[in-house]
This record gives structure tokens, C-alpha cells and sequence, in this order.
């Protein structure tokens, strides 16, 4: 049996005056916040954890993300038990689509919305299962054996073109007005294991702080605000929020 220690910060950094990130962990919000709990998942049906990095302007990314978080809360709650693994797939990319459309609609709404969107990349479970997702540039990693390995591809620029390295110029996201969204989602059940600890952050962390400075710190047990602090002393220039989760032995 193994339980899922989880720790979650979400910071507006030195340069930004409002926090335009949210993440969920479970049942909870969290912006401009500190958060710390244990799941056991051997007790639960399902739980998501997730970070959106709004984008848009002046409170329109905080908007898009909230929305998009509140929405993924309920809908996740809502799913009937005894998904296939494909029928889950299937589930989250009809998710997808409708709430793709939910933001843009908003933003056509209020014009100082307009072009409003957010990123997505979230860990999820289900009929004990494990999923990821990503739509974006925000990222999920996996420590294992002092090895720090990127686990979602970024949807950007640079990367479409080859190179491995960041770019602030994304080619997919939720709402921003585009017309098309697409998700990746790959369950990962077999190759979940104890002594594993998965990170998910918004770009605000990995833009701020080098990969290698990132494992170091986990293996020194950092949580998610000691990365977010990190971030932050190294200049903070974009909202930071970032999830822990460390696979114990219960």
C-alpha cells in the first residue's frame, strides 16, 4: 500500500501584480496559497491534481483558469465509475472541447476578456488508475533515482521545430480565442512507483529554475513552496506554482 505525500504553492513572483496561475489539488483551490495533505490512494475512487497558467491580459488569465479549474473539479467528480481506460480518454477530451469553447465564448462575451486562455497539465485517478494530461506549455516531471526526467512534451514554437528548450510562444492551450485544442493523456498506472515524486508546475518554476538545481532540491526533500521560493529568488518574473507528490509506503 502507498500513500501520496502532496504539497502545493501558487505565487504571484517580484514582477506581476496579480497571480494569474490556480491549481487543484483534490477538492482544493489554491492561488497566491500554500496547501499540504496526504492521499491514500488505496481509499479513493479518484482525485485530480492540476496547475492552469492563465494568459490574456490583466485579470483575464485568472479568469480563464479559474473557470477551467472549477469546471475540472466538478466534471471529474461527476464521471460515472467503470470508464475503460479509453472511455476516460475519451471522456477528458469531450471535457476538453466543451470547456475550450465555454472560455473562448466568455471572452467573445467581455471584450477585456477577449483572447483569454490557460494551459492544463494535471495527474489523475481513477478505477485505480493513473493518468497525465497536457494541453500547453506547463509541465510534469518525475524524480526517480536522482534522475529528474520531464515526462510531458511542451505544445510550443520551438519545440514543434525540434528543440528541446522552452519557448514563450505556445501552439496549443485552452481558449486564446483558437480554433482547435487537443489534450495528451496517457495513463501510466503500470509504471507508478513507490519512491517516485512527480512535480507539476507552471513554466514560472522551470524558466526560473534549471532542472538540475530542481532535483537537487527534491532529493533534499523540498516542497512546493521551497520551489516556488527558489523561483522567486532567482528573479520571479511570471506567477510560480508548482505540486509535489511523493509516493510513500503507507
Amino acid at each position: 500500500m502507498s500513500k501520496i505525500v502532496l504539497t502545493a504553492a501558487s505565487r504571484v513572483g517580484n514582477v506581476r501584480s496579480n497571480n494569474e496561475d490556480m491549481i487543484l489539488a483534490f477538492d482544493r483551490f489554491i492561488r497566491s496559497d500554500i496547501y499540504q495533505t496526504v492521499l491514500a490512494p488505496e481509499n479513493l475512487d479518484r482525485f485530480i491534481v492540476a496547475v492552469a497558467d492563465g494568459m490574456g491580459g490583466h485579470n483575464a488569465g485568472e479568469v480563464a483558469s479559474e473557470l477551467v479549474m472549477q469546471n475540472l473539479k466538478f466534471y471529474v467528480k461527476d464521471l460515472p465509475k467503470g470508464l475503460s481506460s479509453g472511455e476516460l480518454e475519451e471522456a477528458i477530451n469531450d471535457w476538453l472541447q466543451s470547456v475550450h469553447q465555454t472560455v473562448n465564448a466568455r471572452g467573445r462575451v467581455n471584450k477585456s476578456m477577449s483572447d483569454m486562455g490557460t494551459t492544463l497539465v494535471g495527474l489523475l485517478y481513477y478505477g485505480k488508475r493513473y493518468f497525465w494530461m497536457n494541453c500547453g506549455d506547463s509541465r510534469l516531471y518525475r524524480l526517480r533515482d536522482g534522475q529528474l526526467e520531464q515526462i510531458t512534451t511542451d505544445h510550443s514554437l520551438i519545440n514543434a521545430e525540434g528543440e528541446k528548450k522552452h519557448s514563450n510562444v505556445i501552439t496549443n492551450c485552452i481558449g486564446a480565442g483558437c480554433d482547435d485544442t487537443f489534450i495528451d493523456m496517457i495513463e501510466f498506472t503500470d509504471d507508478f512507483k513507490i519512491g517516485d515524486t512527480y512535480v507539476l508546475c507552471s513554466d514560472g518554476l522551470n524558466d526560473m529554475v534549471p532542472d538540475v538545481i530542481i532535483a537537487r532540491m527534491l532529493q533534499e526533500g523540498a516542497t512546493a513552496n521551497d520551489l516556488c521560493e527558489e523561483a522567486i529568488a532567482a528573479g520571479g518574473f511570471d506567477n510560480v506554482s508548482v505540486c509535489v507528490l511523493r509516493v510513500e509506503n503507507q
